[in-house]
């Protein structure tokens, strides 16, 4: 392992435009759950009963009351670690370029990230459904359920519910990016789900060098992957930007 973190190390430092594809895998150590597998929220909620637009529409405060309410108070604790840390350094050193995340919780940002595509929308805001004015979720009001603006609209949050598309302009821009970065970074992501999943494949296709970060094989490993470090993200990160830094100091 640490002549991978070594070569990684090496290669990012040499690097001049570096994309970083994120998944639930990279949250999980910020105490947020991931939606699929074991131990996921889906497990423990219906999702066609709960997170499909439909069912939204047809009984937001149901909704509000069962899942975004759980998930406020989630993504409301949750604080970045050594991995979103790791990438805000990336790109204050003007390695890393753009994150392309599946996740809704707003952590890059929160560490430091500026270019932030996220494939499913984020959890962070909420946004009124009449007049489309826009709220943190940390200060919206949980006194009337659903949650309502100012000028009397359901608040929804602006992640992409079942039954809705992902935008069209974040699959083309995530696919620019990853057609023109010379390292992708996979970092905590089963790679299982399209479209996100196969911006490393652009990537490769396109000439990149692909970084895995992940405790377990993935589909990408050993075909599209050029090597996996194997291990939980933060603390991999952690000592890869120990050694990038090294590096810079030379």
């Amino acid at each position: 392992m640490d002549d991978l973190i070594k070569r990684a190390a090496e290669d990012l430092a040499a690097a001049k435009n570096v994309a970083a594809l994120t998944g639930a895998g990279i949250s999980v150590e910020s105490g947020i759950p991931p939606f699929r597998g074991k131990g996921g929220i889906w497990e423990k909620f219906d999702p066609m009963e709960f997170a499909h637009i439909d069912a939204f529409m047809r009984d937001p405060a149901k909704v509000w009351n069962v899942l975004i309410s759980e998930m406020k108070e989630i993504v409301d604790r949750a604080k970045p670690n050594d991995a979103h840390k790791g990438l805000a350094k990336l790109e204050e050193w003007g390695i890393l370029k753009t994150v392309i995340t599946q996740n809704v919780d707003g952590l890059h940002q929160m560490a430091g990230n500026t270019d932030v595509i996220e494939f499913h929308g984020t959890f962070a805001w909420q946004k009124c459904m009449d007049c489309d004015k826009r709220c943190e979720t940390s200060k919206v009001e949980m006194t009337q359920i659903p949650p309502r603006c100012d000028c009397g609209g359901i608040l929804r949050p602006e992640c992409i519910f079942f039954g809705e598309m992902i935008p069209q302009l974040h699959l083309v821009r995530s696919q620019k990016v990853a057609s023109q970065c010379d390292i992708m970074l996979v970092v905590g992501t089963s790679a299982v789900v399209q479209p996100a999943s196969f911006m490393p494949v652009i990537s490769k296709q396109s000439g990149a060098k692909v970084i895995e970060i992940n405790p377990e094989k993935t589909p990408l490993t050993g075909t599209v992957s050029n090597y996996l470090i194997k291990g939980k993200a933060g603390h991999v990160m952690k000592r890869i930007i120990k050694e990038v830094g090294l590096l810079r100091d030379l």
